[in-house]
Order: C-alpha cells, then sequence, then structure tokens
C-alpha cells in the first residue's frame, strides 16, 4: 500500500482499522527527512500488511497536540483504532520492521 498523507479531518477514520503506522514529521525537520526512505523501504517489506500514513505537524496541529507529540520524528503504531506504541526519533529499518511485525 501506499504512503499516505493524512489531515487533522482524516486521521481517525485511517487509524480505524487495521495496523497504521503514523509518521508525525516536518519538512524543516533533518531527522524526518532521514527517516523517510527508511519507511518507504519498510512500505515495501510489509505491503499490505499495514497503512502508513504521515501527518504534518505544521500543517495538521490538531492531531498532533491530541497525541501529545512533542518531538519530531514520532512514529505512533495503532491497531484497529487504538495505540499500542510510540518511538521517538530516527530508527533503523531492522528496528523498526521487528515492532511493526509484533502487532500483524
Amino acid at each position: 500500500m501506499a504512503i499516505v498523507n493524512v489531515k487533522d479531518s482524516e486521521f481517525g477514520q485511517t487509524v480505524k482499522e487495521g495496523v497504521v503506522l503514523v509518521d508525525f514529521w516536518a519538512p524543516w525537520c533533518g531527522p524526518c527527512k532521514m527517516i523517510a526512505p527508511v519507511l518507504e523501504e519498510l512500505n515495501g517489506k510489509v505491503g499490505d500488511a499495514i497503512t502508513i500514513a504521515k501527518v504534518n505537524v505544521d500543517d495538521n496541529p490538531e492531531t498532533a497536540g491530541q497525541y501529545g507529540v512533542m518531538s519530531i520524528p514520532t512514529l505512533k503504531l495503532f491497531k484497529d483504532g487504538v495505540e499500542v506504541g510510540t518511538q521517538v526519533g530516527f530508527k533503523p529499518l531492522p528496528e523498526l520492521e521487528a515492532w511493526v511485525q509484533a502487532q500483524l
């Protein structure tokens, strides 16, 4: 599945079903730029098993505030609408893949 950009208004619907990895990021954030290709590679490995959603915190402060995002990148994992994990900062592919696989 493609990586999707999500706005405040559609966030709840996006995380409602299945396993969703949400990347809270901003275009000016260096570590966010570093993790983007890792998420692309993860997307290629897990395919349709999960959805990867990106939330730009500058454009969507409501969702970022609701989930207490204080630093970026913050990755949150949701399973059927329930938050099941959080990672803050850059993480290498093997670590992210193991984290996601634990929820499948």
